[in-house]
């Protein structure tokens, strides 16, 4: 295994920019898909009239299971990723992962116009989020490995760029919602913008061996990670010793983030109807988190505290388990059990800003300090580990969500 390279030569800043738009383009499939779940709830929850009311024909919790579909595949292809190291190399794990992401995308825009009964379109829609997802696995994967041979900065470049994804798919939805043309048209035109995102970072890629200035011992030929045989007890040998801290950290963050976000929050529902009441969800729940996200990673550029070493991180990552009933006490609709405690949007708001910026924040630098617990010869290895943890954390957080969306 080698080491870290030598900062490339980093011309007007582009070898940080590609990055940058690597880490969008990896998770440009969940926050789109995420983002449209009003497109998709109105196309698979129709209605009809029974003994003087309005119900909903079939409840299919598309949040839930679109949550849970993204995760479990992430998990999964994230630990399959350990081991492809070998036999497929990086060019084709990334490009060929970029361009099937981009064929899924069209399919979805097309389907925009496919007027379809809703079983079959929820079936359909499930199997996309799955595929998708497992392709964005190999990607996420493979790019943190790549970016873990670089100097640290690229890391915090990189994530920074995951959590601007989210926000250009709620802006992308906010400009739907806005535009005077009809709900399918409207939708066609939000599912084309991340066949457009997919195509410039594949482009990107294509265009960063030409960037980067290689370690003249580099062994491995860019873009390119080497994992030889007795690598795979790496995995195992320095994790429990030296980054089992990190690594927990980063599950608890997502456990908590995925179990209320998106399945409870995307059912707060605003105190103010009429014209705000159409942006309300789109405002106060996706691009408030995304935007708090970003930020939060953002600063790590700058501060990273406490320190790696400081009991208090863990201390703060656990405590973030309070945004937990903090959300779920908002103004959530329908409602089985628990009564409304914070009933305005002004609340709701406030308590999204706080849970999207530790968010971020302690995720970023999870996965910044973990490579730093270990030898600089291993620290791709830690970085590769990390992501599986990210993974499982999302996985659980996922599959939490049902149960607590029931408790409400």
């Amino acid at each position: 295994m080698t080491g870290r390279m030598d900062a490339p030569q980093d011309r007007a800043c582009l070898v940080g920019i590609i990055f940058f738009i690597l880490g969008l383009g990896t998770l440009l499939p969940w926050n789109f898909f995420m983002t449209a779940s009003m497109y998709f709830q109105g196309r698979l929850n129709t209605t009809e009239w029974s003994n003087g009311t309005v119900v909903v024909r079939k409840e299919y919790y598309f949040n839930n299971w679109m949550t849970l579909l993204s995760q479990l595949p992430l998990l999964l292809f994230t630990l399959l990723n350990s081991f492809l190291y070998q036999r497929i190399s990086e060019a084709m794990r990334i490009a060929g992962s970029l361009v099937f992401i981009l064929l899924l995308f069209m399919l979805t825009a097309v389907l925009v116009k496919v007027p379809m009964e809703e079983d079959r379109f929820f079936s359909i829609t499930m199997a996309t989020i799955w595929f998708i997802n497992s392709f964005g696995a190999v990607l996420q994967g493979s790019l943190f490995g790549l970016v873990g041979l670089l100097p640290l900065r690229y890391s915090a470049i990189f994530m920074s760029g995951q959590g601007l994804a989210g926000t250009f798919a709620a802006v992308a939805m906010l400009l739907a919602i806005a535009s005077d043309v009809d709900s399918e048209t409207a939708a066609l035109g939000y599912f084309i913008t991340p066949c457009v995102g997919t195509l410039a970072t594949l482009f990107s890629y294509l265009l960063l061996p030409r960037l980067v200035s290689r370690h003249p011992h580099q062994s491995c030929n860019i873009p390119s990670l080497c994992v030889e045989p007795d690598e795979r007890e790496k995995y195992f040998v320095c994790f429990p010793f030296k980054v089992w801290v990190m690594a927990f950290c980063v599950t608890f963050v997502f456990t908590v983030t995925l179990s209320v976000f998106p399945a409870v929050t995307v059912d707060v529902k605003t105190l103010f109807p009429g014209k705000w009441e159409r942006f309300f969800i789109s405002v106060c729940c996706f691009l408030m988190f995304n935007i708090n996200d970003w930020l939060g990673r953002t600063v790590t550029t700058w501060i990273q505290w406490p320190r790696k070493d400081s009991l208090l991180f863990p201390a703060l990552v656990v405590s973030r388990v309070v945004f937990i009933p903090l959300l779920m006490l908002c103004n959530v609709q329908s409602r089985s059990f628990l009564p409304v405690y914070f009933p305005h949007d002004a609340v709701f708001a406030v308590i999204m800003v706080f849970f999207s910026l530790s968010s971020g924040y302690f995720v970023c630098l999870s996965m910044s300090y973990a490579p730093q617990l270990v030898e600089p010869k291993d620290a791709e290895t830690a970085g590769a580990l990390m992501t599986f943890f990210l993974a499982l954390g999302l996985s659980i957080g996922a599959a939490l969500s049902f149960a607590l969306r029931a408790l409400v």
